[in-house]
């Protein structure tokens, strides 16, 4: 089975029973006093296998399903897919960090939900095929485009911090997952350059 639709059947799994059972929750969630005070590491990739309802993990997860078939038999090639695992889970670790660190003190601070997993490996794909149409609440849009204004977004929804919504984990998700796939193939760069430069709008 494509490990792809592994993290999603246990992050479903994982998800449900937690939104019944408030004690599963709290073991899992990132809240950077227990890291800091209890060294529960394990949070900063946990509370990924949790998410706030409903929506919130089907927005994940379909996202995941649509993009992460493509990436994970791109990283096979290089990694194997155990290795496309690992990078899975350092989209969550690395995305939560920054968060963990501004709020390690901070006691009413939490956080949960795999979107900077699934930033990175949305991300990895626009640097693999950057003017494939995608659609945003069913507007097709250029994968590129998307990307640019995502950005954006993110950046200043963080500065701002009027939701609750994580914004720094979507923002370094995407950028650990650009700068893994250039780890691990230089030549995207150029790749990704040439195809800018030939604008196409594919399916």
């Amino acid at each position: 089975m494509p490990v792809t639709l592994i993290i999603i059947a246990v992050t479903c799994v994982v998800s449900f029973i937690g939104f019944s059972n408030p004690r599963l929750i709290d073991r899992l969630i990132l809240w950077p006093p227990a890291i800091s005070r209890g060294k529960e590491y394990w949070r900063l990739a946990s509370c990924g296998l949790i998410h706030a309802d409903v929506p919130h993990l089907a927005f994940n997860m379909i996202t995941l399903y649509f993009f992460g078939g493509f990436m994970e038999q791109f990283y096979a090639g290089y990694i194997g897919a155990p290795g496309y695992a690992l990078f899975y889970v350092g989209g969550l670790v690395v995305s939560c960090l920054p968060s963990y660190l501004r709020h390690r003190d901070d006691s009413g601070y939490r956080s949960l939900g795999a979107s900077g997993a699934v930033s990175a490996v949305l991300f990895a794909f626009i640097l693999l095929r950057p003017w494939t149409t995608i659609l945003v609440f069913f507007l097709p849009v250029p994968a590129i485009i998307y990307a640019v204004l995502y950005l954006g977004y993110t950046i200043y929804m963080d500065r701002q911090r009027t939701d609750r919504i994580n914004h720094s984990a979507h923002l370094w998700g995407a950028i650990y997952g650009v700068l893994f796939t250039i780890l691990i193939e230089p030549r995207v760069v150029g790749a990704f350059l040439q195809q800018l430069m030939r604008p196409g709008f594919t399916p």
